[in-house]
């Protein structure tokens, strides 16, 4: 087999679409948890400590005196920390809930199947029914 049509089997496979809808779909997915986080979770996390905004929490490298991170990344280098905690809130949350799905998918798998109703016991073999028949009449 060549290279080529190793390489055409291999990428027309199910498991590599599989995975470009799954990246496709990941893609999609991470932006509505984008917006989850910072459009809902964020500001109820920022209401419960007094009205913090991790976004605009950095550091400034280039010593502007800027108060919002857009403006100071305008001036110069900064350390945008803020924005970090607010990616990794992201990512936990992904985790999470992708955890979730995994676990209700693996627990759908393994849902037991309903025990088949008893079969009739197959019928007894022919020398089997007349060894019985001779030991019977041996009996008798």
């Amino acid at each position: 087999m060549s290279f080529f049509s190793e390489f055409k089997e291999f990428a027309v496979k199910g498991n590599v679409v599989d995975l470009a809808v799954g990246v496709i779909i990941g893609g999609a997915f991470g932006k509505i948890v984008d917006s989850l986080v910072g459009d809902v979770i964020m500001p109820v996390v920022s209401k419960i400590f007094g009205g913090l905004d991790f976004s605009n929490y950095f550091i400034p490298l280039a010593g502007q005196t800027a108060t919002t991170l857009a403006d100071a990344k305008k001036q110069g280098a900064v350390l945008a920390y803020g924005s970090f905690i607010t990616v990794s809130l992201n990512f936990i949350i992904l985790a999470f809930v992708i955890f979730l799905m995994i676990k209700q998918i693996n627990r759908l798998k393994r849902a037991p199947e309903a025990a088949p109703a008893p079969a009739e016991p197959p019928p007894t073999p022919e020398d089997i029914q007349l060894l019985r028949e001779i030991r019977d009449s041996l009996k008798r």
